[in-house]
């Protein structure tokens, strides 16, 4: 019998291999993104100190229903709005072992269309 590994360890083998390459600076911080089945979460962190400069998700929002896709464009508005009140223009995108599809890219789309670059 074939054994299968479970979604969650494989996510995150697949964030620990996208991790090694990618580091956020205090130029450039890294946009990363978690998402459950309830809501989706983003935090702006600089690696070379350890920080988290900005962050969001449907908590904080106050969304009802945060596990769709209107509530990632929303999350994904309210972070870039929060960066540039930072003085953040352009942050690595890290979709944390998660396919940029759905929810993700809704959330990248709707930073990016709001001023953020990646």
């Amino acid at each position: 019998m074939i054994k299968k590994e479970a979604k969650a360890v494989a996510r995150k083998r697949r964030h620990l291999r996208v991790r090694e390459k990618i580091s956020g600076t205090k130029d450039v911080p890294r946009l990363n993104v978690f998402r459950s089945n309830k809501g989706i979460y983003v935090q702006v962190i600089d690696d070379e100190t350890q920080k988290t400069l900005v962050s969001s998700s449907t908590v904080e929002l106050k969304i009802k229903n945060g596990g769709n896709m209107e509530a990632a464009k929303l999350v994904g508005e309210d972070i870039a709005k929060k960066c540039k009140a930072a003085k953040i223009k352009k942050v690595v995108f890290d979709r944390g072992g998660y396919l940029y599809h759905g929810r993700v890219e809704a959330l990248a789309e709707a930073a990016r269309e709001n001023g953020l670059e990646f």
